[in-house]
C-alpha cells in the first residue's frame, strides 16, 4: 500500500453510499454510515481532517463540504474527483464494504474462502484488515477500470 497521509479524506453522509464505496475503490479513505447525523459528520470532518460529501443543502454549508446534487454515481464521481483532483490508485485501494486498509495474503491462506473459479484463475488476493473481507480481481474488475476510464480517473 502506499502513504496516503497527503491525501484528502472524506466523510460521506447517507444518501452517498455508492459514492463512498466507488471512492474507497479508487483508492482514498472514505467513511460512510447510515447511522451519522450532522453533527457526527462534522465532528469526523474536524477531528479526522476529513471533507464532507453531502447531499444535504443545510450540511453543505459547513467548512469543507461538497454539495452533491446529482442522484447518478458517475456525475458524482465527476463532481469530486474534479473538485479534490483524484485519480485512481491501485496500490490504495481501501475495502470497499468498511473503509479498512487491504493487506496482500498468500493464496493457500484463502483457499476455503473463495470460490474455486477465483482461486483457479488468480494468484493475487488481499484481505480487509478491518472486516476480513477477501478480494481479487475477478470478471468485475474490467467494469471497474472501464469506468475509471471513461470517467479519464484512470
Amino acid at each position: 500500500m502506499t502513504d496516503t497521509d497527503d491525501r484528502p479524506r472524506f466523510v460521506a453522509d447517507s444518501m452517498l453510499g455508492s459514492l463512498a464505496r466507488w471512492l474507497r475503490m479508487l483508492g482514498y479513505d472514505t467513511t460512510y454510515g447510515k447511522h451519522l447525523d450532522d453533527d457526527e459528520i462534522a465532528r469526523l470532518a474536524s477531528t479526522e481532517n476529513r471533507h464532507i460529501l453531502t447531499r444535504d443543502k443545510e450540511l453543505a454549508n459547513r467548512p469543507g463540504a461538497t454539495y452533491v446534487e446529482h442522484d447518478d454515481l458517475d456525475s458524482q464521481l465527476r463532481l469530486v474527483c474534479g473538485d479534490h483532483g483524484l485519480l485512481f490508485d491501485e496500490e490504495a485501494i481501501r475495502c470497499s464494504a468498511c473503509n479498512g486498509d487491504l493487506a496482500d495474503v498468500a493464496k493457500d491462506e484463502v483457499s476455503e474462502q473463495v470460490p474455486e473459479g477465483a482461486l483457479e484463475s488468480n494468484d493475487k488476493f488481499w484481505r480487509c484488515e478491518a472486516c476480513g473481507k477477501i478480494y481479487w480481481r475477478g470478471s468485475h474488475w474490467l467494469g471497474i477500470l472501464e469506468r475509471f476510464k471513461k470517467l479519464n480517473l484512470a
